[in-house]
């Protein structure tokens, strides 16, 4: 099998994400259900005709925002992703970071998925669900293409206010968060948080710019 989970880990997962919703029916537990009803209605956003005209993008985009910001916990995202960095934050640094991290996954969900619903046919199994008594979750999903390129991906979730939160996502054992934390540790430890900061606003720009 010819894979590149690395380097690809970011791609993989948000077009992974958005096809888990053409799976068919499947017993399961409370998790599986939240992740599969946010996929539903992404899918049904982007398959609406009358969001389909150009001028029409930002709107189509602004709604998959509010849907995906009910699923992602961005926030918990961002702390694991900065690691031991995000306990030497000030408050007013946390209260930078979140935003920046967030919009950044978000533009790079929003553009693969858009890409995503015009690819190849793929079929997604649900293939396990556990559930611990301390609110943590795991959805495992098989993804099968004609190619027979097969890769798992497990969506980690955990319970906050009554509500399933993706924290983290792993792709053929590679984890989105952990990889994210690599990368920012070495540019923390190498140049400085300010320098991190900066190369994620310039992402964001390029992210709008091709957007």
């Amino acid at each position: 099998m010819n894979r590149s989970p690395r380097n690809c880990l970011q791609s993989w997962l948000l077009i992974g994400l958005c096809l888990a919703g053409l799976a068919g029916p499947a017993a399961a537990g409370e998790p599986q259900d939240r992740v599969k009803q946010t996929i539903d209605d992404v899918l049904a956003i982007l398959q609406d005709q009358s969001l389909q005209a150009p001028e029409q993008t930002k709107a189509r985009r602004a709604k998959i925002r509010q849907v995906v910001q009910q699923r992602f916990g961005f926030a918990e995202m961002g702390k694991r992703a900065l690691g031991r960095h995000w306990r030497k934050l000030k408050p007013a640094q946390r209260q930078e970071f979140i935003p920046l991290f967030s919009d950044l996954l978000e533009r790079s969900y929003i553009s693969k998925i858009e890409t995503a619903v015009t690819a190849e046919e793929i079929n997604i199994l649900y293939t396990k669900e556990t559930i611990d008594e301390e609110g943590y979750a795991m959805v495992r999903t098989e993804v099968e293409n004609p190619r027979d390129l097969n890769f798992e991906i497990d969506y980690r979730l955990f319970k906050r206010d009554g509500n399933w939160e993706a924290y983290d996502i792993v792709i053929e054992g590679v984890s989105l968060v952990n990889n994210y934390r690599t990368q920012f540790n070495k540019i923390i430890r190498q140049e400085s948080y300010e320098a991190l900061v900066k190369k994620l606003k310039l992402k964001i720009e390029q992210e709008e710019a091709a957007q």
